[in-house]
């Protein structure tokens, strides 16, 4: 495929990354220095390009802007009707992003992570999920989600992300302080927390985990009591809000 990419942040560059070995003719926005000349510099079928350039050079589009500044920056650009475009932005529907495209066909809405420049990543699409797995699915997993209202929840539980990466570093901190290789330690525990998921539902790793007084159900019960579901879902209720 002819791919352009408006907007060349740390995931668009991520996204990039994920899909440059497969033969596609790319062209960055020139816009984000930085990331783009590192992904010029990195594969051959990548080029860099003034936005308008980006587009008259692609067939389709991903963009990779900021919801609340992509009016200011599609608006003096030209689209072609026969462009279908996937949008990474978070906080604008399928209907905004037409909106902002025209002519072009708003084929889809979809939420990468940083982990898809290696495959193997979780993606939430609306949309033409077909035109996402085309391109993605077949190192990632494409979440195929109804409606915008879906979209939202996702988006809102997906944020437990970060909370769970704080909780594994900080146990990391804890761990190597008393270790002699602490960058092993933290290796260890980011292994541990992938793969224990990867396979197995929440609530059957929880009760696999569950031996009566042993480690796992010490330091979950520990945490319960603390308030740890109630502070979490207070806080989804704030984001959903």
């Amino acid at each position: 495929m002819r791919i352009g990419v408006i907007g060349t942040g740390t995931i668009a560059g991520a996204v990039v990354r994920g899909i440059a070995g497969d033969g596609h003719q790319i062209t960055v926005s020139e816009r984000s220095t930085h990331v783009s000349a590192e992904l010029v510099g990195a594969f051959d079928n990548v080029s860099a390009a003034p936005n308008q350039q980006v587009l008259d050079q692609s067939d389709v589009i991903f963009l990779g802007l900021m919801a609340e500044v992509a009016p200011d920056i599609l608006a003096p650009l030209t689209f072609r009707e026969d462009q279908q475009v996937i949008s990474f932005m978070a906080g604008a529907d399928l209907g905004q992003v037409g909106e902002m495209i025209a002519p072009a066909r708003a084929s889809a809405v979809m939420m990468p992570f940083p982990g898809i420049a290696q495959g193997g990543s979780a993606i939430m699409a609306l949309g033409d999920t077909d035109l996402v797995n085309e391109i993605f699915g077949t190192r990632n997993r494409v979440f195929a989600l109804k409606d915008s209202a879906e979209l939202d929840a996702y988006l809102c539980a997906q944020a437990v992300l970060s909370p769970v990466a704080r909780m594994v570093g900080d146990a990391a901190d804890w761990l190597g302080e008393r270790v002699a290789d602490p960058a092993q330690g933290e290796a260890f525990l980011r292994m541990l927390v992938a793969t224990s998921l990867a396979e197995t539902g929440c609530a059957d790793l929880i009760a696999a985990l569950n031996t009566p007084g042993g480690y796992n159900q010490r330091l979950r019960q520990h945490m319960e009591a603390a308030g740890m579901t109630g502070d979490l879902m207070s806080g989804l209720n704030d984001l959903e809000g």
